[in-house]
């Protein structure tokens, strides 16, 4: 078996190049990225790109220094529903463990089943994000926290109102006071507690990870293909770089619905620049086959059918006769290309997404103990 790829350097026009799969099954699985075939990257993309690999330590912000039983406190803030008006929802709601941290859903219920229009993200591998939200509104994971806590459509409650329930709860003061060193509960105090939690949600070792780490006989020959078309002729690497495999940057894919049902003008809504006009943050691929549905509003089903609409260059926004002067229209990515994938370089690359993700066991929960 081999593959007849145009591939393309940092530095040189592209060429065509024959990788046998045992060759490039050797290369990928040698322990040494450096030996790896150039990615296939648009220019733009040059300056930026940092390869794929596995991920580091996550590390934690000089004012929110890590210690267990801060995460601890983090964790079970996490699924306490007492943090929301009507004590009901919990940040778990929407990111459950059983689920990829997510919630397996289009778009979530929260406050009175009000249904918000965008699909929950997995918090696994939060700690490696630079903005959070598909509008990249939040800078931190601390800030983060305040935004579902106050959201009307999600836990609908005041800061003062959420601090105000866990103060109620006698059972608190010491686990506030193990973290922080005295009793006092503050909304500052309880967005860095479960920032700490969040940021320890990583995943473990995925068959991706060991398989390029040196243990070359983890892969089938499909999963092969697959990586090696993610770096070269899908072109994938061209927003999903970095062992984070996202560029944590903003494209609009053609999936705005403008001037249609699920509108989302994405964000503009945070910036009110034209240009950034239906632009949403690059999603980790890390943990994907556990957290669909996909794109920014769920209505994505499988990853099959996201590989066929990327290979088709993904949709052209229809542009309505009444749009021909209107200045917010929005305009594609021009990263996004028709990519020519046959039947069987489609399936590779589910295939090899796929080992990006480890299994519930990998997870390992415990039970949370709420206090009384």
């Amino acid at each position: 078996m081999g593959i007849l790829l145009t591939t393309m350097s940092l530095t040189k026009e592209p060429q065509d190049e024959y990788y046998d799969i045992n060759e490039l099954r050797k290369i990928y699985g040698s322990g040494d990225a450096t030996l790896w075939p150039k990615p296939q990257i648009d220019s733009v993309v040059i300056k930026d790109y940092v390869e794929i690999g596995s991920l580091p330590k996550p590390e934690f912000p000089e004012d929110n220094t890590f210690n267990k039983a801060k995460a601890k406190l983090g964790k079970t803030l996490f699924f306490d529903a007492r943090l929301s008006v009507s004590k009901q929802i919990a940040c778990a709601s929407c990111h459950e463990p059983q689920l990829g941290w997510g919630d397996g859903k289009r778009s979530s219920h929260g406050h009175n089943r009000t249904l918000g229009n965008r699909n929950a993200q997995t918090i696994l591998n939060i700690a490696y994000a630079k903005s959070l939200f598909w509008d990249g509104r939040s800078p931190s994971v601390e800030a983060q926290v305040l935004f579902p806590l106050q959201a009307p459509n999600e836990m609908n409650t005041h800061s003062a109102i959420a601090v105000q329930h866990i103060k109620e709860i006698k059972g608190y003061y010491p686990m506030f006071k193990e973290a922080f060193g005295n009793d006092s509960i503050t909304v500052d105090r309880i967005q860095k507690a479960i920032a700490t939690y969040e940021r320890t949600v990583v995943s473990t070792s995925s068959k991706f990870d060991r398989f390029i780490s040196g243990k070359n006989n983890r892969y089938t020959d499909q999963e092969v293909l697959g990586l090696h078309l993610f770096r070269t002729k899908a072109k994938c690497v061209n927003c999903h770089y970095s062992p984070y495999f996202s560029d944590q940057k903003f494209h609009n894919l053609g999936l705005t619905y403008y001037g249609r049902k699920y509108e989302d003008l994405g964000l503009y809504n945070v910036t009110n620049k034209k240009e950034d006009v239906g632009k949403f943050r690059t999603p980790t691929l890390r943990e994907v086959a556990n957290t669909g549905p996909w794109m920014h509003n769920g209505l994505f089903p499988s990853l099959a059918g996201i590989v066929n609409i990327y290979n088709a260059g993904m949709p052209n926004e229809k542009r309505k006769p009444e749009m021909v002067n209107d200045s917010l229209f929005p305009v594609k990515s021009t990263l996004i290309h028709k990519l020519e994938l046959n039947k069987e370089e489609k399936a590779a690359l589910v295939a090899f997404m796929k080992t990006l993700s480890t299994t519930a066991s990998r997870r390992s929960i415990t039970n949370v103990k709420m206090p009384m």
